[in-house]
């Protein structure tokens, strides 16, 4: 099978399974801890990380989806746009992906500074590793330590999975196929892309934006569509000139 997929394609899929399998068998936080994407003001961030988390999955469900949507769109992608735009295509996803979603990451830790600034918070000895204690009566010290809760999740739980790189393939495909059917599991019927794909990026916004997101970083979906879709659109008007 693996014979039948184009080169870059292949090796993709291949070292998101070496890593998923050497950190299932690894049964170690390490890689985790080095390899996944934190906040990038974090204190566990390194610039590398912009690039490994691509390549880390948090399941068995979660590298698969990715891994077959890739499959899915991938190959024809690879074949129209050729190696070197294609890669492009991947990885600068992947990058807006971690933008997107760190500016959004940015945009809640200040707002959340601020409301604890207010509050009489402590907040620069908590960020310098103090003992600090909360303030004021117990709607005060509720509201603190939610604010708190909400600040540490930010920093210490790091973004991880190849969706924001693939989310930018498959908007590429949609941007130069827009009238491609696809089948899902949940429509029995095929849909073209071209309307599947905004109403997909609509709810990723939404769930980003609410805190609805369930553990998933929908926001760094949005961030890859988005770059793929602008790449797509630029050479999408010279991909045809000489045939």
């Amino acid at each position: 099978m693996f014979n039948n997929i184009p080169p870059i394609t292949r090796n993709i899929i291949i070292i998101n399974i070496v890593v998923f399998i050497l950190t299932y068998v690894l049964q170690t936080d390490l890689m985790y801890r080095y390899l996944a994407a934190f906040y990038p003001f974090s204190p566990f961030f390194h610039s590398w990380q912009i690039i490994t988390h691509m390549f880390m999955h948090g399941s068995f469900l979660h590298i698969l989806f990715n891994l077959m949507t890739l499959y899915s769109f991938g190959p024809v992608l690879e074949q129209v746009l050729g190696d070197k735009k294609y890669v492009i295509l991947y990885f600068v996803s992947g990058l807006g992906a971690f933008f997107l979603f760190n500016l959004w990451n940015f945009v809640e830790v200040e707002q959340i500074k601020s409301s604890l600034q207010n509050l009489g918070f402590d907040l620069a000895g908590y960020m310098n590793g103090e003992s600090v204690s909360f303030k004021g009566n117990s709607e005060a010290v509720l509201e603190q330590q939610g604010l708190v809760s909400k600040l540490q999740s930010i920093i210490s739980v790091p973004m991880v999975g190849a969706s924001g790189a693939i989310f930018g393939v498959i908007a590429a495909f949609a941007t130069l196929y827009p009238d491609a059917k696809i089948m899902l599991m949940f429509i029995p019927v095929p849909v073209k892309v071209k309307y599947l794909m905004p109403v997909v990026i609509i709810v990723s916004i939404y769930l980003g934006v609410t805190g609805n997101a369930g553990g998933i970083a929908h926001l760094a979906h949005v961030g890859g569509a988005l770059v793929g879709f602008i790449l797509a659109k630029i050479w999408k008007k010279h991909l045809y000139r000489f045939n």
